[in-house]
């Protein structure tokens, strides 16, 4: 609001000292005539002293290079002195321009091509005409400008992850050089970052190895809660010996369902020493 205020004051400032000055002798005599060939002309001189402006436009009027006092006119009809008045038309509604495309070098040593987006629109017609020559053009040098400066103080990762507030600081940059020209900067948004080549296969190879890394991590506390398990699961076996040929015969029975012609059948090898000795005393008898 500051901003705005001090903008009117220096406009009005300057309409005051143009005004204070007059157009001179010379030129109040060819205004004179002016009037004059309008009076005698009438009506077929309203088709060229009557103009119009559109709601969204207004009329810088100059006459005889000086700046009339009142400001800018519009909407609607305006009267201009044929032959003393000259006028500029001035849009103020948002302009959309793209910024290209900028090769810069950030904090960290990486090149990097960013383009941009700026939405601004012209709040102040007569500083835009008086102050600078094409304020459209000189807006769009500033933007390029302002975003190889603002991102070159950023590394990459703030660049990709924080564009909200490179936006806002190249706002807030722009705000303040395009004030004095009548400019309001809207909006900034950054389209794109685009990185070399081998800068993206670095970064894929490293994302890659840090979910191997990862994967890897998960599997072994896998392993190491299944061994826990098993230990487990062995020490209720080992409290009970018919518990073990339970699940002997739980493990025949699964095999089967899955109708398979071959059944691995193990046998204990404690049934042997029954069959080559004899029995468990047998070892003992012979000894006898």
């Amino acid at each position: 609001m500051n901003k705005t205020s001090n903008g009117h004051m220096e406009n009005q400032r300057n309409e005051n000292e143009s005004s204070s000055e007059g157009i001179g002798c010379c030129g109040y005599i060819l205004l004179f005539f002016s009037y004059f060939l309008i009076a005698i002309t009438f009506p077929f001189s309203l088709c060229i002293s009557l103009k119009v402006v559109r709601e969204y436009e207004r009329a810088v009027i100059f006459r005889l290079g000086r700046l009339l006092p009142g400001g800018a006119k519009g909407p609607g009809l305006f009267f201009v002195v044929p032959c003393v008045d000259s006028y500029t038309k001035v849009d103020l509604r948002t302009v959309t321009f793209d910024v290209p495309p900028q090769e810069i070098l950030t904090k960290d040593s990486v090149t990097v091509a960013v383009d941009a987006v700026v939405y601004y629109k012209i709040q102040n017609a007569t500083m835009a005409i008086t102050n600078i020559e094409n304020a459209q053009r000189s807006t769009q040098l500033l933007s390029a400008t302002t975003l190889r400066n603002v991102l070159g103080t950023k590394t990459l990762g703030e660049i990709l992850s924080d564009r909200e507030h490179t936006a806002e600081v190249m706002k807030s940059n722009l705000d303040d050089t395009t004030e004095a020209w009548g400019v309001h900067v809207e909006r900034v948004e950054v389209k794109d970052v685009r990185l070399p080549v081998q800068l993206q296969r670095a970064m894929a190879a490293e994302a890659e190895a840090s979910r191997e890394a990862r994967a890897k991590v998960i599997a072994a506390e896998g392993e190491q809660k299944a061994s826990r398990a098993l230990k487990e699961a062995a020490d209720v076996i080992n409290e009970s010996p018919s518990a073990l040929q339970l699940r002997y015969l739980q493990t025949l029975n699964t095999i089967s369902a899955e109708k398979n012609s071959t059944i691995i059948f193990p046998f204990p090898m404690e049934f042997m020493s029954y069959f080559g000795g004899g029995g468990p005393g047998a070892k003992g008898n012979s000894k006898m």
